[in-house]
């Protein structure tokens, strides 16, 4: 059976959790429309993908609005399913490709950063902030209402040109940017090839409350699905914290699981169930009954699980940029 060498490199990551950093607390939200030409032979079909950054007063993390909503809509699916007492589950999410399942922390103070992945488990690999060099400029330019100032870097192989807003104190920005005296509200590189255009910012309400999971606390008390790594409904939406089962990884090991995932899926996800601490992906409950009735579950692959053509990354190397 495949399962024993799969298991055997997974189990090797997972040797070690992720230390947390402190939770931090939201102040605001800053919502972007990510471009990217990853294909250079089809730049008219970039991958476009609303994404938000939560900003605290000594943290940030930068993740896909897209995708937080289209796993809403699947829980929802198999909520509806689950209370109409169907036993085989099927779901299916639709929409455009997204990009990487990956959730950028930032924490300043700290000097470090995070980059969560989720293959099944919470993955984290933990670096030093980046530092980009800034020049800041005498240019200014008003956008969306917010008077912001232009600064320019090369950075991750590609010259960035900012506009930062010196009235929101927070030196942080999408991705990996950060180090302004001020929110980044925009950025884009000089080809126009990787571009973060500002698409509104919303003050958060300290007072909101954690979110349920809509499946958990389902009306039908006696047919529960959990969904592992649903960690992130767990706590109020203001929060800034690295999952608390998040296992701390690196590049090298991460590549390998993504290689594994990529010969056998199927295996692979086995392997993941084995390793996984706490909930497994699927958890089925019966309640009094013992038995919740629900025989399979079935998730369709959608448009944006095909593998998608990227000969231009958006990290490229320092001695030759891509013309």
């Amino acid at each position: 059976m495949k399962l024993k060498p799969y298991l055997a490199i997974i189990l090797a990551v997972t040797a070690f959790t992720a230390k947390a950093q402190k939770a931090d607390t939201a102040q605001i939200i800053v919502h972007y429309k990510f471009t990217h030409v990853r294909d250079t032979l089809n730049r008219d079909k970039p991958l476009v993908e609303n994404m938000m950054l939560l900003a605290g007063r000594n943290a940030s993390v930068y993740k896909s609005y897209d995708r937080k909503l289209r796993e809403e809509q699947m829980r929802k699916m198999v909520m509806e399913q689950v209370n109409t007492g169907s036993a085989n589950i099927n779901v299916r999410s639709g929409g455009s490709p997204l990009g990487p399942n990956i959730d950028y922390y930032q924490y300043p103070n700290a000097n470090k950063f995070y980059s969560r992945e989720r293959l099944v488990n919470n993955y984290v690999i933990e670096e030093a902030l980046p530092a980009p060099v800034w020049k800041i400029s005498a240019d200014t330019a008003t956008i969306n209402g917010l008077q912001c100032q232009k600064a320019a870097t090369h950075f991750k192989g590609r010259d960035y040109t900012a506009w930062f807003c010196a009235d929101l104190p927070y030196r942080v920005g999408p991705w990996k940017l950060n180090g302004l005296p001020g929110l980044i509200v925009e950025a884009y590189d000089a080809k126009k090839e990787v571009e973060f255009k500002f698409d509104g910012l919303e003050k958060v309400d300290p007072k909101a409350k954690k979110e349920t999971n809509p499946i958990a606390s389902s009306a039908t008390s006696a047919r529960t699905i959990i969904f592992g790594g649903a960690d992130d409904r767990n706590q109020a939406p203001n929060v800034i914290a690295l999952p608390a089962n998040a296992i701390k990884t690196t590049p090298k090991e991460l590549n390998e699981l993504k290689e594994v995932m990529r010969k056998d899926p199927e295996a692979f996800f086995q392997s993941q169930l084995a390793a996984m601490p706490g909930n497994r992906s699927f958890t089925f409950s019966g309640g009094t009954n013992s038995a919740s009735g629900i025989k399979s579950v079935n998730v369709q692959r959608n448009d944006d699980a095909k593998i998608n053509v990227t000969n231009n990354p958006i990290e490229l190397p320092e001695n030759g940029n891509k013309k």
